[in-house]
């Protein structure tokens, strides 16, 4: 079988083939303490915790069959935080090899290219939110070419850019498809309110604008008039944190919000993880995923061109098992890639490591296995006879 090639097209694609429903009669039973519990009660794990149904188990046949449609985004944007460079980052991956990387999966590509956005000349701060005009304008503008994309229907990959950004790609991927959930894997919760933040940047803040149970907690911030919140607390998971500030972690409580820190993995291992994640977002109905996954997750000593790393981040295997758990879901709909800083690596070797440890978590969320190629070859090539040896 000749190999796949990726090309243009306009084609809309079939939603790729997702998990068999659990039988209504296998109750899911796991630990009290992996279930975000504002009381912070927990319970130890015991050998009574058996998993009847298995979110991995997938049929990677039908999978494999259908071809997706990848549209590749870039949003070159830095004012959702301090440091200069982050703008970069979409240039950087793809110099690293993303749509090539693409393109040899079972996948058609569009590369898109990069937004352009437009600084305000006057953009005082707002109590202590910085630039709040110039980051609502830009997200605005994400928002409506995510939205375009994903319902062209494209696999949307957005390439920050910091993490504000994900204000918008969340709401556009919002508008086609409101039943969402949303996987966030970070370092940080990123989900301090304008009163919490020590900072007043925006990047430590998306995650407020879009839940419902915070929206008498913002003010209206200027610039923001045409955002609304498109996510309940039960929407969403966090992985990999270990850097909450206190008003985040009050949040994280008191609203029930499912996470793991990084500890939870040293204590659970990165599948049980993931399969928790998976019955807390799509026991009740197969939903479509947004993942949005911050390079500042990994170990600086694997990503270390970023704004905020923080010891202790997730090994190599960690992240692509989150990734191809993700895509073995046949659900994820949308994705960003954020906060690779080219300017921040101490040399060209830790720039081109970050760029490419980017491309691997964007290439094993749209297929790319551990395993090796699976669509390149039909039949194993029969042994061909030496004819000059056999007349010897």
């Amino acid at each position: 079988m000749e190999k796949l090639q990726c090309r243009p097209t306009t084609k809309r694609t079939e939603p790729i083939a997702a998990h068999r429903p659990r039988p209504q009669s296998e109750p899911l039973r796991f630990p009290h303490f992996l279930l975000a519990d504002p009381e912070g009660v927990s319970a130890p794990l015991t050998s009574e915790i058996k998993y009847k149904y298995r979110w991995a188990q997938l049929n990677h046949t039908c999978q494999q069959s259908r071809a997706q449609s990848v549209a590749v985004l870039g949003a070159p944007f830095s004012r959702g935080q301090k440091r200069r460079g982050v703008e970069h980052g979409p240039k950087f991956i793809r110099d690293a090899g993303l749509i090539e990387r693409l393109s040899g999966l079972d996948c058609t590509v569009h590369d898109f290219g990069d937004l352009s956005f437009h600084r305000l000349e006057k953009d005082e701060p707002y109590m202590d939110v910085k630039f709040p005009r110039t980051v609502g304008a830009a997200n605005k503008m994400l928002s409506g070419a995510v939205s375009r994309a994903v319902g062209a229907g494209h696999t949307l990959v957005m390439l920050g850019g910091d993490h504000s950004l994900a204000i918008g790609s969340v709401s556009g991927h919002a508008e086609q498809c409101p039943d969402l959930c949303l996987i966030w894997v970070d370092a940080h919760a990123d989900v301090n309110t304008p009163e919490t933040s020590p900072s007043g940047n925006l990047h430590g803040q998306p995650v407020a604008f879009m839940l419902k149970e915070l929206q008498d907690k913002m003010p209206d911030i200027p610039g923001f008039s045409w955002t609304k919140p498109v996510l309940s607390s039960r929407d969403l998971v966090y992985i990999g944190l270990r850097d909450v500030d206190p008003g985040e972690h009050h949040i994280l409580k008191n609203l029930g919000i499912q996470y793991f820190t990084m500890r939870d993995i040293d204590r659970l291992g990165i599948q049980r993880v993931m399969e928790v994640t998976f019955d807390h977002l799509l026991a009740r109905k197969q939903r479509p995923i947004h993942l949005s996954f911050d390079i500042d997750a990994f170990d600086p000593s694997l990503a270390p061109a970023t704004g905020t790393p923080v010891n202790g981040g997730l090994t190599y295997r960690e992240g692509i098992y989150i990734t191809e758990e993700i895509h073995n879901t046949g659900l994820l709909s949308a994705m960003d890639l954020v906060e690779v800083n080219p300017v921040l690596g101490v040399n060209r070797e830790a720039v081109e490591a970050t760029a490419s440890l980017a491309v691997d978590v964007i290439a094993s969320s749209l297929g790319q296995t551990r395993e090796g190629a699976h669509v390149s070859i039909d039949e194993i090539p029969p042994v061909k006879e030496d004819t000059e040896q056999l007349r010897l």
